[in-house]
């Protein structure tokens, strides 16, 4: 039996609901063993309304890590989330090139749920430069699409579409531009772009403001689809079911704060089943 390797490459959410525990929850639920090298951490204050502290780790930590894991172990597939520095970006890119690490999902992650400006804008430009040429699968936001499109806020599909065919001239193979519940449609809709057809990926719009986690658990099921031999249209879809009944199933963890669940779309299938 194959065991399917992945590695993350993202902050540590330390309540658990996005960043690398939520890549790392979602690998376990799709079958695929996964591995975890830290970029970031990242603390909420609950005397200050919940808000964010970010603490970034070295580039002379996170080599060490991506060793272990890249050179030590092997993966089939890796995913990028948030990434603390330009230098953590460009080590990144580094070991993807000196590796030839094949299946590589670079979600683009600028800020922090409920945050509506980039963490660090440096980093958008060595995103843009460094790592979506070498993305099998680039996987941003309507916000982070329009960063690195360099376009306007997105309100609509064929904003999305520009955004997808400018970023696909980036380099990136495939790109999906997240629209999810953002926009004024009936369907929570997501732009796919090969670099020669649009592809709407749709579900139901599902009403909850218990969403945290969900933009890095859709890359982190895409990623894990891809580790076990899936084409990326098909990786893609199973992702859209996956976060589809996590965010179904999504729950108030705090005053503050609701995640997804990890554990829905598996035991949806148990109950298709029986």
């Amino acid at each position: 039996m194959t065991h399917y390797k992945a590695l993350t490459v993202a902050g540590s959410d330390s309540s658990g609901g996005a960043g690398l525990q939520a890549d790392l929850k979602t690998f376990q639920e799709l079958g695929v063993y996964g591995m975890s090298a830290i970029t970031t951490i990242v603390a909420m204050d609950p005397y200050n309304s919940w808000a964010h502290q970010v603490f970034p780790i070295s580039v002379d930590i996170l080599k060490p890590q991506l060793d272990t894991i890249v050179v030590g172990a092997g993966i089939h597939a890796m995913k990028t989330g948030m990434l603390g520095s330009p230098e953590i970006i460009e080590l990144t890119a580094k070991t993807i090139k000196e590796n030839d690490i094949k299946n590589v999902v670079i979600d683009p992650v600028m800020v922090c749920k409920g945050a509506d400006e980039e963490l660090q804008p440096e980093n958008t430009t060595s995103l843009r430069e460094l790592l979506v040429p070498l993305a099998t699968v680039t996987t941003p936001n309507l916000f982070e699409a329009a960063k690195l499109a360099k376009l306007p806020p997105i309100t609509t599909v064929d904003q999305m579409k520009q955004a997808a065919a400018i970023i696909h001239d980036l380099g990136s193979r495939y790109v999906i531009v997240k629209g999810g519940s953002k926009l004024n449609t009936d369907k929570a809709v997501d732009v796919l772009y090969d670099g020669q057809d649009f592809e709407l990926i749709e579900s139901e719009k599902i009403d909850t403001p218990y969403i945290h986690g969900a933009g890095c658990t859709y890359s982190a099921a895409i990623t894990a689809e891809l580790a076990k031999g899936r084409s990326v249209k098909e990786a893609i879809q199973t992702a859209k079911d996956f976060i589809t009944e996590a965010i179904r199933h999504s729950f108030k963890l705090n005053q503050y704060v609701g995640p997804t669940d990890h554990s829905a779309y598996k035991k949806s299938l148990t109950t298709q089943n029986n």
